[in-house]
């Protein structure tokens, strides 16, 4: 179909409807974001693949869901409705860690609040329902897709359904779903019942029979995860080991008397498809109609921006993207994104600088190895964790190459590299050529990465690199960075009260940014969104990998301490550091020496460290250590000569107890919850 040159965005009324000279639309998306035509924007990428396929597609955005008016305004769709909570889980998206209302949602229109109800997804079926019987209702997005099993919701704090099931939808579309819903729309429209739709890759579907049904495997019931923690971590390893779209397959979980069916995932995007994809004509702007109200703030961190890939083999245990987007990496061509550099240097507030040219993960831009696309990734190990893998593929030459053109493009000042770069990949690498250009030309200042921690229990559980890589990175980024004049730095993000993190791993931190004299501004506590490892940690108590057991900080207090320990040198934050020194057996750490975190409280302690105090001083080197923090391993000493000298402990390295035990208590590891 020929693209109507004078309407632009895809149809919000009527009029638009009429404009086109249209009677009705083929389907209809009714989504929790604003309408902003970018192909960072999920909605718009659906829109305009299936108008690209020849459909006419109209676009609901934000509707008042206190009654169906504004379910209706664009008339009943030919073939269905297409639902999806936006960009974010809904609930994400409304409460923080410590589950308060956020101030601003910057998916909607001047980053007003409240323009999407809680678990939007669900409450849009319901509406759409009752405005309208028997149309075919498909579901899709990031919320119903790691919500498609039965799952923890930590802001409930129980086990759901699958969303499928309590959506009433007749379709879930999972992971990136171009094809899918392509291959559903032809269905459609050839005039098979929704119903009769079940064979579709990368979907899940309901039905009441499972006999006919062959090459799946069927795990746990909702009945069954719901009271036993140890079934549920078994149900999500087995969800977790089958999302390959080479070796895996469907599974099938109860509910009820009812059946989830997920088949085995669809195949992603060739590098030809994706150029398809990310070719199609978005305006690369919210639409005119939000001006007026502030405009969408969201569009701000990607209107200049380029997305290079998808899916990452990082496979970071509190990260959903490999269940999402898989773990094969997909990348757009170097002419792709070219074409659309030069688009973005014509746009009007381009003032010459491209923030961002990445992905997931901004330096991975081809499968981690051969094998990936021939049998699939491997199920029972990592590609990166705990070390990159012998048959890694890496290699920055193709993304350098593509730098490289990018900033020597007209009108283009600086191009820069913000969307994350793993480190252990960049260290894996034995050719410094990119890691030398990365800082001479794609840094602003200060590189943004993420180690999370530094203690080595917590790294496992997380699926990060050991601290020594991180230290090892920190040494050749500096290196190079003085080599060429610059006044660099790298940013690290840190988390706390992730699953396996003790008080003690986070007295190890705190050492750890004391020594390199560092205070992160912010700390982020592990959230527990769905579809991740570690939320499913989070709620069991089980590592589902190994089902071992792993110590949760769950109270408020013990994560309100862990958190201030990142931050020990904030005044507010002391009471809570010492406490948390205290209650670790950590006090060596309570007093006036370099070693020390936080000073002791009030005039009687005072007097009684100054002696101590003014011995100190008078010792030099090694022996004022040993007086100082007998119970510390970490040197005070620079970074670099702290890690060239192989004889000492680093502080990744584990610490004796110090009488600290994990207040995660469980009465037996078969617990049931009713």
């Amino acid at each position: 179909m020929d693209l109507i040159k004078d309407n632009k965005y895809l149809p919000i009324s009527k009029q638009d409807i009429a404009d086109r000279g249209w009677n009705e639309l083929d389907f209809i998306i009714v989504t929790g974001d604003a309408y902003v035509d970018h192909h960072s924007f999920g909605t718009a990428i659906i829109s305009r693949v299936l108008e690209n396929e020849g459909y006419k597609v109209g676009i609901i955005a934000q509707p008042d869901w206190k009654n169906i008016d504004d379910f209706k305004k664009l008339g009943k769709p030919r073939l269905g409705f297409l639902v999806n909570s936006g960009n974010m889980d809904s609930m994400v998206n409304h409460y923080t860690v410590s589950k308060k209302i956020r101030e601003k949602d910057l998916y909607s229109p001047g980053a007003k609040m409240g323009l999407r109800p809680d678990r939007a997804t669900i409450v849009y079926c319901n509406r759409i329902k009752e405005a309208y019987k028997n149309v075919p209702l498909i579901i899709g997005g990031i919320e119903a897709s790691l919500r498609r099993f039965a799952h923890y919701d930590y802001w409930s704090d129980k086990v759901r359904k699958s969303m499928l099931i309590d959506s009433g939808a007749d379709l879930l579309i999972y992971g990136m779903g171009e094809k899918q819903v392509v291959n559903i729309a032809e269905k459609l429209n050839e005039g098979i019942d929704i119903k009769d739709i079940t064979q579709v890759l990368g979907t899940c579907y309901v039905t009441d029979d499972i006999e006919n049904i062959e090459g799946y495997i069927e795990i746990a019931s909702y009945k069954e995860v719901c009271r036993d923690l140890h079934k549920y971590s078994e149900a999500f390893k087995i969800q977790y080991d089958e999302q390959d779209p080479i070796r895996g397959i469907g599974i099938v979980q109860k509910h009820a008397n009812k059946y989830l069916v997920q088949n085995k995932p669809e195949m992603p995007l060739t590098r030809e498809e994706l150029d398809i994809v990310y070719g199609l004509p978005y305006q690369k702007n919210y639409h005119p109609s939000y001006e007026a109200m502030g405009g969408i703030p969201a569009i701000e961190e990607v209107q200049f921006s380029l997305v290079s890939s998808r899916g990452c083999f990082g496979s970071c245990a509190f990260c959903a993207i490999t269940f999402h987007q898989g773990r094969i990496v997909q990348s757009r061509s170097e002419n792709s994104l070219i074409e659309e550099a030069i688009q973005i240097t014509k746009l009007k507030d381009f003032k010459g600088y491209i923030h961002d040219v990445g992905g997931p993960t901004a330096n991975f831009r081809r499968p981690a190895c051969d094998k990936q696309l021939k049998v699939g990734a491997c199920k029972d190990r990592q590609c990166l964790h705990p070390s990159p893998c012998k048959n890694l593929d890496v290699d920055h030459m193709e993304y350098l190459k593509l730098l490289r053109k990018l900033r020597e493009l007209p009108n283009i000042k600086k191009v820069f590299v913000r969307s994350g770069l793993r480190y252990d990949y960049i260290m894996a690498d034995k050719d410094d050529t990119f890691l030398n250009e990365l800082i001479k030309h794609h840094v602003s200042g200060q590189l943004k990465v993420a180690p999370e921690h530094v203690a080595h229990k917590v790294l496992k559980y997380m699926g990060k690199p050991a601290g020594k890589t991180y230290n090892k990175f920190l040494e050749k980024f500096y290196a190079s960075t003085e080599k060429i004049g610059k006044k660099q730095y790298v940013i690290p993000y840190f988390m706390s009260s992730h699953p396996g993190c003790t008080l003690e791993s986070s007295i190890e931190l705190a050492e750890y940014l004391r020594d390199i004299n560092y205070q992160p501004e912010q700390v982020q506590d592990f959230y527990p969104t769905p579809g991740t490892l570690s939320t499913t940690m989070f709620y069991t108590g089980f590592d589902p990998i190994t089902l071992e057991e792993v110590h949760i900080p769950k109270t408020k207090n013990e994560k309100a301490m862990q958190r201030a320990l990142l931050q020990y040198k904030d005044p507010m934050k002391y009471d809570l550091v010492l406490s948390a020194l205290t209650q670790a057996g950590r006090e060596d750490l309570i007093g006036y020496g370099p070693k020390c975190l936080v000073k002791p409280r009030g005039k009687k302690n005072k007097e009684q460290f100054n002696n101590q105090s003014g011995k100190q001083k008078e010792l030099k080197g090694s022996n004022r250590d040993k007086v100082n923090n007998t119970k510390s391993k970490t040197k005070d000493a620079p970074i670099s000569k702290r890690l060239k000298d192989k004889s000492k402990p680093t502080v990744t390295q584990a610490r004796p107890s110090h009488g600290i035990k994990s207040t995660n208590k469980k009465k037996s590891k078969l617990k049931k919850r009713q």
